[in-house]
């Protein structure tokens, strides 16, 4: 592994040496620099490709709509382009430095009933980022959706490589990885707890989002802290050139948006809400003699953001989201009460500076905090419990463009953590009940990276970087030794800021493309990465009492070494994108609560127990792009294993969220301007679960005994989604336009597992007794309508 590692890093130094030698400009040569926008909102563009003379030649415009590329002299045909856009070329005499601004026509705001893109659509072959795929929300709303409720992250699991959490849950796995190894980003502000509805719904509103990308595997140097993937969400700017109202009224939950210009051509904003009002249809039939009554659950998020324009080198971005779940249950037979809030609140504070035509830099504030409170009360005795992080984080990333075929971002970042695993309280009549929670703790993140894009002729073309990062546990904090009972023998006190425990290291990426023509190409990646905060959790899904904890003395951060090798092939004139990867990825210290764990007030570290992880396998995509008829199939076949000293006695075992087989078939017809549909087909190997398999009386009490961890399967879980949307076309031009939207989940209403638990019928005493095991599924068939309207 030494070997290895110093491999990757001394390429590395050669290689950005070289670049750094070459002299980055000569007699000759200009630069044509600008940005990538919507020709109706102002919206700047994400990932659109600037090409040259319609070769593999070009950039990409970045998180930020801007775009550099330095040519030699002459005359060129520039082409921006966009999956979701009209391809738009022009003409330029490149005499000079010139800068331009492209301005492109949205397909859903284009003439004509099919639209055929204006380009190629050959990135995937061409670009050397391997394992990375965009997704537009206009992409993302023509998927049916659960409820009716559009979800980005709900399309992110119909792809290869990515495994849903459970039936209807928002989370998911990538590669083998645990739902705390995915780098969640809203507007670069990490979101710890994704789901609403105890996981049913992720936190982003479709209204909001501009664009979601997916990295699951060649992670660039830019991104860290986690071992499988990135999703990068971008929330929209705001309509910079007139207001603009837009909503729906679905099943479970109603939205709204606002956006528009604050100054003309100069700042924006958009604010948006979205509210469940199950509670409040519900409650007027709940009778006030009811045991149940003051029952009930809601959710509610918000999304704001501004920007303002000080000049053509000068943007400041303001962003926030607010979200929050609460579930309230009442049993007055048993003067019984509780309520449980949770959500996320972040805010992103962002500068961007163009230096000259070749830089451009961002400069980031990013403040986030995820809470969980649980309280309960049974007459006259209270308890409570809260856990939570809370992060402040300031970093500053740089793009620069020096020669033609280098593209280098490098930046540093550094976060402030505080970890609140557990707090608990309590009280009896007038008895208060508050114990000395040790679990609090503070950690500061560092990190600093560079990364090179290199075209190396029309051929090879090299994305390599390294990232080196620290993670340092700091006070106040005690630190105890125990005795073998666990009872505090001697302390150690720590000060504010003062460092307790010190990791770090190097996380080296390269990624490498060889164009075979130019329509194939052959991609490998092998990548580092190092992950110091934990989600630790005792269920197989992402739920609002899971606890993320920090790497301590005792906690060791996670290490991964990813290796992938991936062929790439369009087809019929690039109608068609297909791929195959492999990959193979090793884990370190990997974190379990022991066996037999039960919450208690005990720092929760000390229950843990550590191990090693590694996951294989291969995935294949296929996905037309145009025509009426469009969409994707995606399959996986994959190995996800553990072993833990101290778990199932030392032996390897499947993780809950192995599938040999993951299956997943989109499809989108267009049939005229008025009717669209969509279809989904999903199938996943049963999740693995560990089972009783023998029950014996002891004294007279039922007595179970488990099989091996995860040693039985549930059956396989498949379903069909459906939806048409009906957008109404009258002859003359309205204010107020809509579409109605009809889905139905599940449609041959298949009874998928949830769990398992085992039902006692008869009794011991009567020789009738039996044992046996019942599934509990969640979702029948269900229909949904959303009415959506825009104005």
């Amino acid at each position: 592994m030494l070997f290895r590692y110093n491999l990757l890093l001394v390429v590395f130094l050669l290689c950005t040496k070289f670049v750094l030698a070459q002299s980055p400009s000569k007699a000759g040569r200009f630069t044509l620099n600008g940005y990538v926008k919507d020709s109706l909102s102002g919206e700047t563009i994400i990932g659109a490709t600037i090409s040259v003379n319609g070769q593999s030649k070009g950039v990409a415009s970045n998180q930020y709509g801007f775009y550099s590329i330095t040519l030699d002299e002459g005359s060129y045909t520039i082409t921006a382009s966009h999956v979701s856009y009209l391809g738009k070329s022009v003409t330029i005499d490149l005499l000079e430095n010139k800068s331009y601004n492209f301005d492109l026509v949205s397909k859903s705001a284009s003439i004509g009933e099919v639209i055929v893109y204006s380009r190629k659509r050959d990135g995937n072959v061409k670009n050397a980022q391997m394992g990375k795929i965009d997704l537009s929300i206009n992409q993302i709303r023509n998927i049916p959706a659960f409820m009716g409720e559009v979800d980005p992250l709900k399309a992110i699991q119909l792809l290869p490589g990515v495994r849903n959490a459970g039936e209807g849950n928002a989370g998911f796995y990538v590669r083998g990885g645990g739902p705390d190894q995915n780098l969640i980003l809203l507007d670069d502000a990490v979101v710890y707890n994704t789901g609403h509805l105890f996981g049913f719904f992720s936190v982003f509103n479709a209204d909001a989002i501009k664009n979601v990308s997916l990295i699951k595997g060649g992670m660039p140097a830019q991104y860290g802290g986690r071992l499988s993937s990135v999703v990068d969400v971008s929330m929209k700017e705001g309509n910079i050139n007139k207001f603009q109202m837009e909503g729906g009224i679905g099943l479970i939950a109603s939205r709204f948006s606002v956006q528009g210009p604050i100054k003309k051509n100069k700042a924006s904003f958009i604010l948006s809400a979205r509210r469940t009002y199950i509670d409040a249809l519900v409650k007027p039939f709940i009778k006030k003699s009811s045991s149940f009554y003051g029952s009930g659950y809601y959710f509610y998020d918000v999304n704001a953001k501004m920007n303002y324009r000080f000049s053509e080198k000068d943007r400041l971005y303001l962003s926030g989201y607010f979200g929050r779940d609460v579930f309230d249950f009442a049993n007055a037979k048993r003067s019984f009460k509780t309520n449980i809030p949770w959500g996320n609140s972040t805010a992103t504070l962002r500068w961007n500076h163009v230096f000259n035509r070749r830089l451009f830099s961002n400069t980031t504030l990013v403040y986030n905090d995820y809470k969980f409170k649980f309280s309960a009360q049974q007459e006259n005795f209270e308890i409570g419990l809260s856990s939570g992080i809370r992060d402040g984080s300031a970093k500053v990333d740089f793009d620069y463009y020096p020669l033609p075929n280098h593209k280098l971002k490098f930046g540093g970042l550094f976060t402030y953590h505080k970890f609140i695993p557990n707090v608990a309280s309590g009280r009896q009549d007038s008895v208060v009940f508050k114990p000395n929670n040790e679990g609090t703790k503070y950690a500061t993140e560092t990190a600093l990276y560079i990364q090179d894009d290199w075209e190396l002729g029309t051929r090879w073309k090299i994305n390599y970087g390294i990232r080196w990062s620290t993670f340092t546990q700091v006070g106040p904090y005690t630190r105890y030794i125990r005795d073998e009972n666990l009872n505090p023998l001697d302390s150690t006190k720590y000060k504010g800021l003062e460092p307790v425990k010190t990791y770090g290291g190097f996380e080296p990426r390269v990624t490498v493309r060889y164009a075979i023509n130019d329509e194939t190409s052959v991609k490998a990646a092998i990548t580092r990465n190092l992950q110091y905060i934990h989600l630790v959790t005792n269920a197989g899904t992402t739920l609002p009492t899971d606890l993320w904890v920090p790497s301590t003395y005792l906690v060791r951060p996670q290490i991964s070494w990813l290796y992938a090798l991936g062929f790439f092939k369009n087809l019929a004139d690039n109608t068609y994108e297909t791929s195959l990867e492999v990959y193979y990825k090793v884990m370190q210290n990997q974190v379990e609560y022991a066996e037999g764990y039960t919450p208690s007030l005990r720092d929760p570290e000390e229950e843990f127990v550590f191990g090693k992880g590694w996951s294989y396998g291969a995935e294949l995509l296929v996905n037309k792009l145009k025509g009426r008829f469009t969409g994707w199939v995606g399959y996986t076949l994959s190995w996800t294993w553990r072993r833990f000293p101290d778990l199932n006695e030392g032996l390897k075992y499947p993780t809950r969220y192995d599938r040999r087989h993951d299956l997943s078939v989109v499809t989108n017809y267009e049939l005229n301007r008025k009717w669209k549909f969509g279809a989904v087909l999903v199938y996943g190997t049963g999740n693995a679960i560990t089972l009783p398999e023998r029950f014996y009386f002891i004294n007279g009490v039922l007595t179970q005994e488990y099989s091996r961890l995860n040693q039985y399967r549930m059956n396989a879980y498949h379903r069909l989604d459906l939806s048409a949307t009906y957008t109404p076309q009258p002859k003359k031009k309205r204010k107020v336009n809509s579409s109605w939207v009809f889905s139905v989940y599940n449609t041959y209403s298949r009874l998928n597992p949830y769990f398992i638990y085992f039902d006692q019928n008869g009794s011991l005493a009567n020789g009738d007794l039996k044992v046996e095991a019942k599934q509990v599924s969640l979702f029948p068939i269900i229909p949904a309508v959303t009415w959506n309207f825009k104005f």
